[in-house]
């Protein structure tokens, strides 16, 4: 009894040292000009440099051509469970793409980018990624 006891709680002290040396996850800094609640698209393929060239807090539909080097797509919104992901469409060589992005900080990805000679054609509010 007091074998399983001793066990019980060396795993129990185990677990504890385990997630105390779990990282948490941080926010990134809201990107410049990307007001928080907002998801933007930045015409670099290096993250989130230079002004931000869409930002919106609702759904966008349209066409937007990516810059020569790519565009970053930045979801900067706010917690909203069934509403804080980001659904973005585009269409690449004549294929249509899409991926579901988690509110910064995640966990999962929160900013993609996108290759050249893509066009964007909608950013679109949704609840959890499943995909």
């Amino acid at each position: 009894m007091h074998q399983r006891l001793a066990a019980t709680a060396a795993m129990s002290a185990a677990l504890v040292a385990v997630l105390a040396g779990a990282p948490t996850a941080s926010a990134e800094p809201s990107p410049p000009g990307c007001p928080s609640g907002n998801v933007c698209v930045f015409d670099s393929n290096v993250g989130t440099v230079g002004p931000a060239v869409i930002k919106t807090t609702g759904n966008r539909r349209g066409s937007h051509q990516t810059s020569i080097v790519g565009s970053t797509i930045f979801n900067n919104g706010t917690r909203q469970p069934g509403h804080d992901h980001i659904r973005a469409t585009w269409v690449l060589n004549g294929r249509l793409y899409d991926r579901c992005l988690h509110v910064n900080p995640g966990p999962g990805d929160y900013k993609l980018i996108i290759g050249d000679h893509a066009t964007i054609t909608s950013l679109t509010w949704r609840g959890e990624c499943d995909f």
